[in-house]
């Protein structure tokens, strides 16, 4: 063992050799090249300077366009004879996926009533009566049947009017 740690120990040291004639030469050529000239800082262009006058503009950190807006859609149904989804509703689960991303995947009938089995895209399954609001456009189940939902969504036109649709869902074939 003591044998091994010697040998070790004078092959390292033999490799330690202070010959750096090479790395010397190196040094003194490119220290006898001519130095290249560093080109010039490029010219800064002043900014345009802006005055804010909270007088004459609107403050950039409230956020009352979002409030105009939502009171803009609330006249515009009241300006269309009422009809239209109520937007103060308080949205349901199932209404923060599109309708074409959700699948329904079975029903249940108890009592009289028919209830759908629904699932979303993340694959958990969700329970839906008449009168649950499904999918993006304000989908109101209007009926369920054994192998189908039947909706009423209501569309923005985009100058303020809402209209009616019917849309349905039908039972996902295995």
């Amino acid at each position: 063992m003591k044998r091994l740690l010697v040998l070790t120990l004078f092959i390292s040291l033999g490799g330690c050799n202070n010959n750096i004639g090479d790395l010397n030469d190196f040094i003194a050529r490119q220290a006898n090249k001519p130095v290249k000239p560093i080109d010039p800082l490029p010219q800064l262009k002043p900014h345009e300077v802006f005055e804010y006058n909270a007088n004459a503009a609107r403050d950039p950190f409230s956020n009352d366009l979002e409030l105009e807006a939502a009171e803009d859609q609330e006249t515009m149904v009241v300006a269309e004879g009422g009809e239209g989804p109520d937007l103060t509703r308080r949205k349901e689960f199932l209404e923060s996926y599109p309708l074409d991303s959700l699948l329904m995947v079975g029903t249940y009938q108890q009592d009289e009533d028919y209830w759908a089995l629904v699932t979303d895209p993340d694959g958990t399954v969700h329970r839906v009566a008449k009168g649950h609001f499904i999918g993006h456009n304000h989908g109101e189940v209007v009926s369920i049947f054994e192998n189908e939902i039947q909706l009423k969504e209501w569309i923005n036109d985009g100058l303020g009017a809402w209209r009616e649709r019917s849309a349905a869902m039908a039972l996902k074939e295995e």
